[in-house]
């Protein structure tokens, strides 16, 4: 096994929740941690389903409009989608709709959570977030 696969392995198995720190009561999302460019092209594409506690994190290397910019191609479910900055503030957050082109945040992002659209009323843009890895071991 070559260190680039090992690497993408890893970072596929990698787990943080989510939590919203303006709702303590809320619980908290348990989502893939996705900083690869193969785990954030593979996305939610050809999922069928995500449970509401689920969902992925697409990290980017800075806070941007264009490289926090979503597609839909290929996703068969619709999905909340929250950005956040680099400050671990929700900037902006959308329903984005199954099989649309691109959607892009109105402020620049580094953080993109998507997950199942009835957790888009849990976050407001100016919320606060917290990650925290997963110990599932």
């Amino acid at each position: 096994m070559g260190v680039i696969h090992l690497f993408l392995l890893l970072d596929d198995m990698r787990k943080v929740y989510v939590h919203n720190l303006n709702k303590p009561n809320m619980a908290p999302l348990l989502v893939d941690y996705c900083a690869s460019f193969v785990c954030q092209l593979r996305g939610l594409t050809f999922r069928g389903k995500l449970p509401s506690n689920e969902g992925i994190l697409l990290v980017q290397g800075r806070d941007s409009r264009l490289d926090s910019a979503i597609h839909m191609f290929g996703v068969w479910i619709d999905l909340a989608v929250i950005w956040i900055n680099g400050a671990m503030q929700v900037v902006d957050l959308r329903l984005a709709r199954r099989w649309r082109p691109w959607y892009v945040p109105k402020e620049a992002a580094r953080f993109v959570l998507e997950s199942d659209p009835q957790r888009l009323r849990d976050f407001h843009i100016g919320d606060k977030v917290k990650f925290e890895e997963a110990d599932l071991g």
